[in-house]
């Protein structure tokens, strides 16, 4: 049971995080945020004390519901691959609509905000990751000889990569193609002759699942 102040609240981070997703959070203010809502200002200062405590629940919200996914996709995957592709997926479809701006306003304007999906990265997709590869070597389709803390190391600080807007300009490369190109170039460093033949001959299966 969600009491309906708390409906209410969840629904106003919902609204407001797809605006801020879409159009970046430096540039929309809360008297946009209102309009487009359809909402007053007071009401939403029921709820968030101000600009920077909504965006910071946003992000808070956003950490919870990828970790609630991921925990879903390693529980119904049928093997390492299958969850890899699984939050690939995930991922790809969140960054694909993301505006790239939305990073560096987290950066410049909202440090406990970005501490806490910097955290996220570090603590939590950092993690998951490292138990993926674990679980390939044990189910015989990732290399036995690969060093799994490395590995997922060098994973997070791809993903930065994708997302600092230097390596990859967000003007000539879209992230969800750099972030798929990614993780294909990872599956085919990490998996053995084994693993190698289940991507290829259930690649469209999976892809498409």
């Amino acid at each position: 049971y969600i009491c309906p102040m708390e409906e209410k609240k969840l629904e106003i981070l919902h609204g407001v995080s797809v605006i801020f997703m879409r159009y970046g959070v430096k540039s929309v203010t809360m008297d946009d945020v209102a309009k487009e809502l359809g909402i007053s200002k007071k009401t939403i200062y029921l709820y968030f004390k101000d600009k920077n405590d909504l965006v910071t629940e946003i992000i808070k919200s956003k950490t919870q519901e990828d970790k609630c996914e991921c925990s879903n996709a390693r529980e119904t995957s049928e093997n390492a691959i299958d969850e890899m592709f699984a939050i690939s997926k995930m991922v790809i479809a969140k960054i694909s609509s993301i505006n790239p701006s939305v990073f560096y306003d987290l950066q410049k304007y909202h440090p406990k905000a970005w501490k806490i999906m910097n955290d996220h990265r570090w603590i939590f997709v950092h993690q998951p990751f490292l138990d993926n590869l674990k679980r390939g070597i044990d189910e015989g389709i990732y290399r036995a000889d690969i060093n799994p803390e490395i590995i997922a190391r060098l994973n997070v600080s791809m993903t930065d990569l994708i997302f600092n807007g230097t390596t990859f300009p967000n003007d000539t490369f879209k992230y969800d193609v750099v972030f798929e190109e990614m993780f294909r170039f990872q599956i085919h460093g990490m998996a053995n002759e084994k693993g190698l033949n289940y991507l290829m001959s259930n690649y469209n299966k999976i892809k498409n699942a």
